[in-house]
């Protein structure tokens, strides 16, 4: 008997393959001629992807049926290892520094990027803590923010504020599903702004990107390059686009186009109708996430589901916002459609892990 939960499931899985199919078709068209003149005599982008894609879903079959991942225990040493991660990737020698981060660590060609890891780890490990604990305990409230500021702070000393910004504000959502007592949002919104102001002060060039938000044409050639350069990709595309391979953003006007900005080139080239298209599809993927996450038997189950589709929904806002310069500048993937062997994998754990607590449903429902 094929159930609701089936089917939503179904319908979740599907998308998550399309948007990644839809990853790779614009990845050789954004990437192409940058790999060859930046990356002569290397396997093309859209080849690499490709290969991710195959291994991301193999994996993900075999982990949504995985009963290792309902235990406790097993995301507790999830979480912990992905903090030793992140204190690795920051000693010398060990860290990989590009753009301006240290947010890698490199296994020989292949490279791992911790924080993308530790912001699952996080999110489940604390969707378990609390469905088990009171939230009126002082020392249980002490916890939770433990849990979430820990890998917070190592993931800023690296920096990366997209990630940092990505986690916190997909917890405090937790938080505030978990009916997490108001008057502590305050207090966060107080520590936040301070927070912001203190990056600020620490790293000028955060300055920067904030004044090239506001007016990006003052500085075209300096802070604001990539958002002028983003804007000249979608401004003249018009309602269907250049075509597709048409791009002209893409011949090294824009940095990396089959990264970051690879929205630009999806509008560029598609136009209006094809960008909302490919939002429509990531509507139905984040609304399917949310139902598997009303249907679910179990708080903790309940937790998990709405937290993981939560971050792939801020993630994906995020890097919009920034593409159409809504949100300043940061170094935030497009979820399932920018190239990336790490991102690529776990946002397919994070598919996994959803359609794992899922199953749950579908045993009772049989």
């Amino acid at each position: 008997m094929v159930t609701l939960t089936h089917q939503l499931k179904r319908v979740f899985f599907t998308c998550a393959c399309l948007l990644s199919v839809i990853g790779i078709v614009f990845i050789y068209s954004a990437g192409t001629y940058w790999s060859s003149v930046h990356y002569v005599g290397q396997t093309p982008f859209y080849i690499k992807q490709a290969v991710y894609f195959i291994v991301a879903v193999g994996s993900c079959l075999i982990l949504m049926k995985a009963k290792f991942l309902h235990s406790e225990r097993t995301w507790t040493m999830l979480y912990v290892f992905s903090l030793l991660l992140l204190v690795g990737v920051l000693i010398p020698g060990i860290g990989i520094v590009r753009n301006g981060s240290q947010s890698w660590i490199g296994f020989g060609p292949l490279s791992l990027q911790p924080a993308e890891l530790a912001k699952l780890t996080t999110l489940v490990y604390l969707s378990i803590v609390l469905s088990k604990r009171k939230l009126g305990e002082r020392i249980v409230q002490i916890k939770h923010f433990g849990i979430i500021l820990l890998p917070s702070f190592l993931i800023m000393l690296q920096p990366d504020f997209g990630a940092v910004f990505i986690l916190l504000v997909a917890a405090l959502v937790l938080l505030f599903i978990a009916q997490y007592p108001l008057k502590l949002y305050v207090f966060v919104l107080l520590l936040g702004a301070g927070g912001l102001v203190g990056l600020i002060l620490a790293a000028p060039y955060r300055l920067k990107r904030i004044e090239a938000f506001l007016n990006p044409w003052a500085d075209q050639l300096g802070s604001g390059f990539q958002a002028v350069q983003s804007l000249l990709a979608i401004g003249p595309a018009g309602l269907f686009g250049h075509g597709f391979l048409k791009s002209r953003q893409k011949y090294l006007y824009l940095p990396e186009p089959q990264n970051d900005f690879i929205f630009s080139i999806i509008l560029e080239e598609m136009g209006l109708a094809g960008g909302v298209v490919l939002l429509l599809i990531f509507a139905c993927f984040l609304m399917t996430g949310y139902a598997l996450a009303i249907r679910a038997l179990l708080q903790k189950q309940f937790y998990i589901i709405s937290a993981l589709t939560t971050m792939i929904a801020i993630q994906a806002c995020l890097n919009i916002g920034v593409v159409i310069s809504l949100l300043p500048v940061t170094g935030v993937t497009l979820p399932f459609i920018s190239y990336g062997g790490t991102s690529l994998l776990m946002i397919w754990f994070t598919v996994a892990t959803i359609l794992n607590f899922a199953n749950e449903r579908i045993r009772k429902e049989e």
